[in-house]
């Protein structure tokens, strides 16, 4: 079923209409990913869809039974409420059905003639079908599901709304929005205040869910979780290619491939056949080049491709550091409580190390206490002998406001002429006019690039890079990728895109509160240590839950019979009588092989969805996952059984 029908759109702001005939249909249950350069109307399109601006021409068609619902960018609440009391107002249209409900059925008890009682008998039956279909007496649980998932604890759930920092308060706002459940649901980058933890639940939240979505994200990992269509929206129109990111990107490249061929066959066919029209208009030729004329007027001229470029980025060559680049010995940080506790490691000349963790356990500090900007409670930091450092503010005050871009680039220790420093920031996609304009004037993704020249401009050769893929569209971090793997200094730097981590890095540094781990490899090698532990701490339950029911069924079984007829004691007789069997009857032995069996599975499962053809395909990614669920549900029921089986069995 078509939820939403999109015609034509076209907006302007200026001259060139930022949206120029976009079109497509969103059906229920489709997961639809748009994806743009940075300026290419993504917001604009979401706020038209939303209903919160109006398109020059063109006309949005939401189907008349759905509800549309849009993820904010900037929060509004009331003062005077709690945390969970602002959640649960999302949740009043349910409530509703429930208190009317209670009022019908209080209605129905009392005497009415026929058709009244017929009405109310109705109108309650829809009202219970509707309660039982919201699930509609168990909303604490969903609300605390929720809540949970996007990283809020129990203990916050009493804070009033103005205790909230700003990215509490925008998760708040998207946990609003999904507790509403609307059919259709336009999400702009929703994973910008989630750390990896909560991103990796919604992930699961969205793809699990009937819902049809909508999704702007810079977050390639979520793009290749979450949807199944990809649209482009690029020159104002919308291209539309099947899968998720990772296929986008591989269909796309094909497809700019092919079209640059058709692309240059015509043109070259049109310039021989003009040249041929040039010399041959007045001769004894006359006749075909007019019919050559002719023809070339009817030909449908093809487009150039459709080709995004990211900007060329690149670093200047790094000059040779100590073999430790930086050292951290028994490294502590506190506020008002500890972020991070003891931690020591070396990072070595060439290395290129990602920092994960949790919200609140520090990184940002860390890279802060590393570069100086602020003490250390416990431990030291020391940077190795002829290390430069080269530092990325996520907050972007490395970089002057009240100067122009071409200025604010400018090193101080060497002469940098501005034909040099246009031809730099050129390399970091900023041309044109935007050079001469002020800094406080550029976008975020602007200011972006303009800071990352900055750092070019400076020479270091260890880049401490905090969150630099914030504002980046996707193409603008692909250049970054390919310029950090290409810099032959050393690299420390935080980031919640996965994808960037996978790319970029060949150390993790793990932060949590209490402990630090450091692995060699990238996200995926970080996430197959994850899993492999998971894996070992399930068997090592099951092989205890195994042996707890090995001693049961020894214990049990052990009794010596007594003399003469063997009779059991009239206490284990009753105890025997009361124990009613759940599961057939079947042999330990054979429980057992089908537990190995299962586990073995629920490995290999576990391996495939993380293969980069499981990624890239929606449809397996669900599939994977749901082959998962089905093996876990299997297990816990073996495991039961077996337990019966070891009680049990004579």
């Amino acid at each position: 079923m078509i939820l939403l029908d999109v015609q034509e759109i076209v907006k302007h702001f200026g001259p060139v209409p930022v949206l120029d005939g976009v079109s497509f249909e969103l059906h229920s249950g489709e997961k639809l990913g748009l994806v743009g350069p940075n300026g290419a109307g993504k917001s604009t399109l979401m706020k038209i869809l939303a209903g919160q601006m109006e398109p020059d021409a063109g006309n949005v068609y939401l189907h008349k039974t759905a509800r549309l619902d849009y993820l904010e960018q900037q929060p509004t609440f009331e003062a005077g409420r709690t945390l969970w009391e602002e959640a649960r107002l999302a949740l009043e249209p349910i409530t509703a059905l429930v208190k009317e409900a209670e009022e019908v059925a209080d209605k129905l008890a009392k005497p009415t003639d026929e058709a009244e009682h017929a009405r109310l008998a109705s109108r309650y039956d829809f009202l219970q079908h509707e309660i039982q279909r919201h699930d509609a007496y168990n909303l604490d649980y969903k609300i605390e599901r929720v809540l949970n998932g996007l990283g809020f604890m129990p203990e916050t759930y009493d804070r009033q709304l103005q205790v909230l920092s700003g990215g509490q308060m925008n998760r708040l706002l998207l946990a609003k929005t999904l507790l509403r459940e609307p059919d259709v649901l336009l999400l702009d980058e929703p994973s910008n205040h989630l750390d990896i933890e909560a991103t990796e639940w919604l992930e699961g939240f969205l793809a699990n869910s009937d819902q049809a979505v909508l999704v702007v994200s810079h977050d390639r990992y979520f793009l290749d979780k979450v949807t199944n269509r990809t649209l482009e929206l690029y020159r104002g129109t919308v291209d539309s290619f099947v899968g998720n990111f990772s296929a986008y990107w591989m269909q796309k490249e094909e497809r700019v491939k092919v079209q640059a061929r058709t692309f240059e066959k015509q043109q070259e066919y049109i310039a021989k056949t003009e040249e041929f029209i040039r010399k041959n208009f007045y001769g004894q030729k006359s006749a075909q080049a007019k019919d050559r004329e002719k023809k070339l007027d009817r030909v449908e001229r093809i487009e150039a491709p459709r080709e995004i470029y990211g900007p060329p980025m690149g670093f200047s060559p790094a000059s040779r550091t100590g073999d430790i680049v930086v050292r951290t010995e028994h490294l502590s940080k506190a506020f008002d409580r500890p972020l991070f506790t003891d931690l020591t490691f070396d990072l070595l000349r060439g290395q290129r190390w990602g920092i994960l963790g949790p919200n609140g356990t520090g990184k940002t500090t860390l890279l802060r206490v590393i570069v100086g900007k602020l003490p250390a409670t416990e431990g030291r930091a020391v940077l190795g002998s002829g290390v430069k450092v080269g530092y990325y503010d996520q907050l972007l005050q490395g970089i002057a406001d009240d100067v122009q871009v071409v200025e604010a680039v400018r090193p101080s220790h060497k002469e940098f002429n501005e034909p040099q420093r246009r031809e730099l920031l050129a390399k970091f996609g900023l041309t044109g006019e935007i050079v001469f304009q002020q800094v406080s004037s550029l976008s975020g993704g602007e200011r972006s690039r303009a800071a990352l020249a900055k750092l070019c401009v400076e020479e270091p050769n260890f880049l401490i890079l905090d969150e630099p893929t914030n504002h980046l569209d996707l193409w603008a971090c692909d250049s970054l990728e390919r310029a950090l793997t290409a810099f032959d200094g050393s690299v420390l730097f935080v980031s919640h895109d996965r994808y960037f981590l996978n790319r970029v890095c060949d150390h993790i540094l793990v932060v949590e509160t209490d402990r630090f781990r450091v692995l060699e490899g990238n996200y995926e090698t970080y996430v197959d240590t994850v899993r492999r532990r998971q894996a070992e701490e399930a068997a090592a339950v099951a092989e205890a839950t195994r042996r707890k029911g090995a001693g049961a069924a020894k214990s049990g079984g052990g009794s010596k019979p007594n003399d003469g007829d063997s009779k059991p004691a009239a206490g284990d007789a009753a105890k025997k009588e009361k124990r009613k069997r759940k599961y057939p009857y079947r042999k330990s032995a054979d429980i057992e092989a089908d537990i190995l069996e299962h586990e073995t599975k629920l490995e290999d499962a576990h391996a495939r969805l993380i293969l980069p053809d499981t990624v890239r395909d929606g449809r397996l990614v669900k599939q994977c996952q749901g082959e998962i669920a089905d093996l876990q549900a299997a297990l816990a029921r073996l495991y039961e059984h077996w337990e019966e089986a070891a009680e049990l069995n004579s």
